[in-house]
């Protein structure tokens, strides 16, 4: 099924990219567990596959189901989500380039982009890309990509993809999306206009926290190509298990997303109402300061909550307490994690940006699960009660 298909998202997530094989008729793609190919003659590849690292064909289906469900022409898969963003990088700037990052971020992503391509002759500016006055001001002649995240990681805020693309386009950039939190189930950055999405496949996508990879998804065919040219010359690729259990993974999102967004509005809602919890963020929420803006980019609010403890001890205490929220960084499984982002994902970031985006000490992130909802209630109640 390709990539241009107008099947439905239902449809594309556990048919495109594959069909039955042609030798056995399984219907899973084979996991082609190979690091080289026999060629029928010197320079004649069989099926056009020569080394592993080069193409494989699991993770070819994997690209493929990936460009479909973004709405893509090509997709290319990584080792991580943060190999993929450095392909990109790598893909389109050059030194001397500037790059507008939003402010709150994943605490890797501006890990690397702070103490490894700043060395190699990249400069950053991170601004709230919430705002888009703030966004336009960074834009500097030189300006050749803006990367953000929507929503941000952990402080849940909106950013509008459509006008930050026309602002990046303005300023002669292309715009990244990091698509983790929502998935293309509940928002298509492409569709509203950015250059290339990034994921963490390891999260959502694969929904099941037992695999490590990263995808990239453009619409432009020729900037598609030069980002696969990364994979071939870099060699940051997914081995074949792990590009197979992502695309078992997708086969369920659809499901899975629509379980996660029931629960974690139900359990933003319970936090609302409990006096030890403050500053709940969940976009769902009318009180949230882009609720409106989510509505209308996204289908659904997600599986994400953050919301702040008052204090580091407070913050731990109700996390050493959870018993079915498991302590623990990452997200998007199905079960349900906590994590203390100063301390664990975030810890990387000095604490003056942490301060400036508003990531105290005692902010408390969620990554809620598809148990049951009473159940996760009841625990983060009983943790809660703790402080």
């Amino acid at each position: 099924m390709s990539a241009k298909s107008e099947a439905g998202f239902e449809t594309l997530a556990i048919h495109a990219g594959h069909t039955p094989d042609p030798m056995t008729g399984s219907v899973m793609p084979p996991i082609y567990q190979t690091s080289t190919y026999v060629q029928d003659g010197v320079g004649e590849p069989r099926g056009g596959h020569e080394y592993a690292r080069v193409t494989n064909p699991t993770r070819t289906a994997l690209e493929e189901n990936l460009a479909a469900l973004e709405g893509g022409a090509v997709g290319a898969a990584f080792g991580s989500g943060l190999a993929a963003i450095e392909a990109t990088l790598k893909a389109v700037l050059e030194e001397g380039d500037h790059v507008v990052c939003g402010s709150n971020v994943y605490g890797g992503t501006e890990r690397m982009f702070r103490t490894v391509w700043s060395r190699f002759g990249l400069r950053f500016t991170y601004v709230d890309t919430s705002d888009l006055d703030a966004l336009r001001a960074a834009i500097r002649p030189e300006t050749r990509l803006v990367h953000i995240e929507t929503p941000t990681n952990p402080m849940m805020q909106i950013s509008d993809i459509a006008a930050c693309a026309e602002i990046a386009h303005g300023g002669g950039a292309l715009l990244t999306v990091d698509n983790t939190f929502p998935t293309p189930f509940l928002q298509r950055p492409l569709d509203l206009g950015a250059d290339i999405v990034v994921h963490s496949t390891t999260k959502y996508l694969n929904g099941h926290s037992d695999v490590i990879g990263g995808a990239v998804v453009t619409g432009d065919r020729e900037l598609g190509e030069r980002i696969r040219d990364q994979q071939r010359i870099s060699g940051p690729v997914p081995g074949p298990l792990d590009c197979w259990l992502v695309l078992r993974g997708i086969k369920t999102l659809h499901v899975r997303m629509t379980r996660h967004c029931e629960n974690a509005g139900r359990v933003a809602e319970f936090l609302v109402g409990h006096s030890a919890a403050r500053d709940v963020l969940y976009p769902g929420l009318p009180t949230h300061p882009q609720h409106e803006l989510a509505r209308r980019q996204m289908q659904d609010f997600g599986g994400m909550i953050s919301f702040d403890a008052g204090s580091f001890e407070r913050a731990r205490t109700v996390a050493a307490a959870t018993r079915i929220f498991q302590l623990a960084e990452s997200l998007g499984g199905v079960e349900s994690l906590i994590s203390v982002p100063a301390e664990m994902t975030h810890a990387s970031v000095p604490e003056e940006v942490r301060e400036k985006i508003g990531l105290t000490n005692g902010l408390v992130r969620l990554s809620v699960g598809i148990e049951a909802a009473d159940d996760l209630i009841e625990d983060l109640g009983s943790a809660l009660e703790k402080i």
